[in-house]
């Protein structure tokens, strides 16, 4: 009965988020170092209030069982074969990094596809779409693995108030793919730009990219309008058109610009703090979507969390509203034949820090 309370308190959550324009954004960003790490990032928002956010430390053999439409734990059995690290709301994992160097985690997709009809007769091989990405992560090495299983596991969602959701799922060896399920059919899409965030379906947003081809970093050179001479007024003015609003399209875009402008760092440390700094561009600030001022929740911003996963050093990054410090796990430290399920949360303080600057 409490699991399923559980369930229903973050499905409930995701259904209130689907309900605000802004609320159900989260960005996802790619970049490679010069000594060959493999990166991603993201951040994630709730804008309707601060979310239950904890980090979980899932050994190897931990074994669950999915939850189903009819709110019973009777679904499709899943040991897991790899431990893995997972940023979690309650215990369903949103972003994680297996012990193999496999990364995967869910963005929302809302008014946008359709997982299979729920079939009770196949229930042993359900899976609800909260926990397809621990699913993931306790069974897979790689992005082949990955897409070679699909098949035979049926998505389907535990509550019909919440929004759809689709997946990102990256491995060591650079490979990348988007997951989206279209009228019940698994779509998987190769991720070669590296970006995510929101609907509509990932091909739309690549083929979007295609009406801001002027863009560009640097700025325009002066020239000749009609009788008067034209210059930049400031730099970046080849940037002009970039959109700046926080629906899906426009943070596609923009963090598709910034992405592919960035300078490649030399290390993976270098690339990880790089990361994190372009997704602070994307970061929410709370009140833009609310034109009822007196309904804004008082947390600092929309944006709870922030993640950047290496996969070629097996290590996983997050920073969060409350506290910028970058922590991290290093998964290579970590014994997931022997370390025992844990579940902590990602603040325990709940104050952003603040401290006297030094004189002398």
């Amino acid at each position: 009965m409490k699991t399923k309370k559980l369930n229903l308190t973050f499905l409930m959550m995701l259904a209130i988020v689907g309900s605000h324009q802004a609320a159900d954004s989260c960005t996802g960003i790619s970049l490679t170092s010069k000594d060959g790490a493999n990166i991603v990032a993201r951040t994630v928002e709730w804008a309707s209030g601060e979310s239950p956010s904890d980090y979980l430390i899932v050994p190897e053999g931990f074994e669950r069982q999915s939850m189903l439409p009819d709110g019973t734990r009777n679904g499709m059995k899943y040991t897991a074969f790899y431990g893995y690290v997972g940023l979690a709301s309650e215990d369903y994992v949103i972003e994680g990094l297996n012990e193999a160097g496999l990364s995967s985690g869910l963005f929302y997709f809302p008014k946008t596809g359709s997982y299979p009809k729920y079939d009770a007769t196949q229930k042993d091989v359900t899976i609800s779409d909260t926990e397809f990405v621990a699913w993931i992560l306790g069974s897979f090495e790689t992005v082949e693995d990955v897409i070679a299983a699909l098949k035979t596991v049926r998505v389907v969602a535990t509550d019909a108030r919440a929004e759809n959701l689709h997946w990102r799922v990256a491995d060591k060896f650079g490979r990348q793919i988007v997951i989206e399920y279209m009228d019940g059919i698994p779509m998987v899409y190769e991720n070669k730009l590296g970006v995510l965030t929101n609907s509509p379906a990932y091909p739309w947003h690549i083929t979007n990219l295609n009406n801001y081809i002027n863009l560009k970093p640097g700025s325009s050179d002066a020239h000749e309008f009609g009788d008067i001479q034209l210059s930049p007024i400031g730099h970046g003015s080849d940037m002009l058109g970039l959109p700046g609003d926080v629906t899906p399209p426009s943070r596609f875009v923009r963090a598709a610009f910034y992405q592919t402008s960035a300078p490649v760092s030399d290390s993976a440390e270098k690339a990880v703090n790089q990361a994190f700094v372009i997704l602070e561009a994307m970061t929410i600030p709370i009140g833009i979507q609310y034109s009822d001022k007196t309904k804004i929740p008082d947390i600092p911003t929309a944006t709870q969390w922030t993640s950047v996963t290496d996969m070629t050093n097996n290590k996983l990054y997050y920073t969060t509203m409350y506290n910028p410090t970058i922590r991290s796990f290093d998964l290579n430290n970590i014994d997931f034949s022997n370390v025992t399920y844990q579940k902590h949360p990602l603040d325990t303080v709940k104050t952003r820090p603040m401290v006297n600057a030094e004189i002398n």
